[in-house]
């Protein structure tokens, strides 16, 4: 591998990691789940958001800005339903009940897992201004001879954020086998609780800028 393109990939790996770690509803989702399924349920649903992180990279490492305008024109639209999903999985969590041994709980919808992390981050196309702005401060522009370092850049985000999902699965794994039923049920509450409050944030988000 060519020095420079290390270099990219490198820069990738560090963005994607740094983009994933802020602990928001995707974090909440992804520990929740870790601690009530297990660690590869958790990272499945990591997986779900770096994908739709890529794919936001992507779109704006590669100047694709057909699409980037058509999903920054509807994103109230998307922010609006994203929301309103949110706020389902809010309250599914809350109401949920940890089982009697949440060691030995087998989970097999890891798709759904992933599936429904993907579409809440799929739903935030604000997220394509934040890789156009990154990218432009690490030196990429949209002539044709960037797009070769574009692709070990692109590549190096999905590396960085699945590196962080995979730590955050093992980390929560090790404390889930320390805690107790009753406070799994606390864990429930409050992440339903906050996960709900996130959607309700983005609604209103929505709703306000289409009166503006």
């Amino acid at each position: 591998m060519h020095p420079l393109n290390f270099n990219f990939l490198l820069k990738g790996i560090i963005l994607g990691f740094c983009i994933a770690a802020p602990v928001g509803p995707i974090g909440l989702l992804c520990i929740r789940r870790t601690l009530q399924y297990g660690r590869l349920s958790g990272l499945m649903s990591g997986l779900g958001a770096a994908f739709a992180d890529t794919i936001y990279g992507f779109i704006a490492a590669f100047g694709l800005t057909a699409i980037s305008n058509l999903l920054l024109k509807n994103q109230l639209f998307l922010k609006f339903f994203g929301g309103c999903f949110l706020i389902y999985l809010g309250l599914k969590t809350f109401l949920s009940k940890p089982a009697e041994n949440s060691n030995k709980v087998f989970h097999s919808n890891l798709t759904s897992d992933f599936v429904s992390t993907f579409f809440l981050t799929i739903t935030n196309p604000m997220t394509i201004l934040s890789f156009v702005a990154i990218f432009a401060g690490v030196g990429l522009s949209e002539e044709s001879e960037n797009y070769f370092n574009s692709s070990f850049l692109v590549s190096g985000v999905f590396l960085g954020s699945a590196i962080w999902w995979l730590i955050l699965s093992e980390v929560v794994t090790f404390f889930r086998k320390k805690l107790s039923q009753k406070v799994f049920g606390w864990i429930n509450r409050i992440a339903g609780l906050l996960i709900a409050l996130f959607g309700l944030i983005a609604i209103f988000y929505s709703i306000e800028q289409f009166f503006k």
